[in-house]
């Protein structure tokens, strides 16, 4: 069983992102087709799997079109159980799912002030009252997150589809040197050096813009990873 997923520029495309973790970080096959967000391109190149609009979205072996990060990766764990994509006790499940579904739904002003880039890490970036308070809450989740547990070093302990939810968030809070607890710094950049997410970031760096996309004009340094 073969899924084909359909993304966008691996730099800057958080949601493509996690759609790719998805299927890399759990082993599920895969054949990637790139979309052309910055070249003009996504209306035409999405036009046969419409109605899909947004990536990323897969398309499944028997052709069904599944669009929005969440129900691909509800689609992707009732497919394939023997992957375990959420953690397998119940309560820790239930709250998985909590927060995939905040991080889906909110966090709008650390989206908006914070675009995702993974080029370099930005200096003298001063997140506002609006930005700390998402953050505040990212914080409080993941603490939430920490009393189910037992084993491992992600979220719930054995990694799942909550850290493949949140690595964009990982990606912004070291990108543009976010102020952040320091045991959440640790996580994040474990996210970064996560095998999967330097490999997806690898590719990325391929390729090359100008000017770049929703460049901030601050000094920058080299990506800590």
């Amino acid at each position: 069983m073969t899924y084909d997923l359909y993304i966008g520029d691996r730099a800057f495309s958080s949601w493509s992102l996690r759609g790719w973790l998805m299927m890399e970080s759990f082993n599920l096959p895969h054949r990637i087709h790139m979309v052309g967000l910055y070249s003009g391109t996504m209306t035409d190149d999405l036009a046969p799997l419409h109605p899909a609009r947004l990536v990323p979205v897969m398309q499944r072996p028997d052709g069904v079109i599944v669009g929005e990060t969440l129900a691909m990766a509800e689609t992707l764990a009732e497919e394939n159980p023997k992957a375990q994509m959420w953690p397998t006790d119940p309560d820790a499940r239930a709250t998985a799912r909590w927060l995939c579904a905040e991080m889906a739904a909110g966090f709008s002003e650390l989206r908006e002030a914070c675009p995702m880039q993974l080029l370099y890490v930005i200096q003298g970036f001063q997140a506002n009252a609006a930005v700390r308070a998402d953050l505040n809450r990212i914080e409080t989740l993941w603490a939430h997150a920490a009393k189910f547990k037992t084993d491992g070093k992600w979220l719930f302990g054995q990694y799942s589809l909550a850290d493949v939810f949140f690595a964009p968030v990982c990606a912004r809070m070291i990108g543009y040197g976010l102020p952040v607890r320091a045991s959440t710094k640790a996580y994040a950049l474990q996210t970064l050096r996560d095998p999967a997410f330097v490999k997806w970031r690898t590719k990325g760096l391929q390729v090359h813009y100008e000017p770049v996309p929703d460049d901030h004009g601050l000094p920058t340094q080299e990506w800590p990873i």
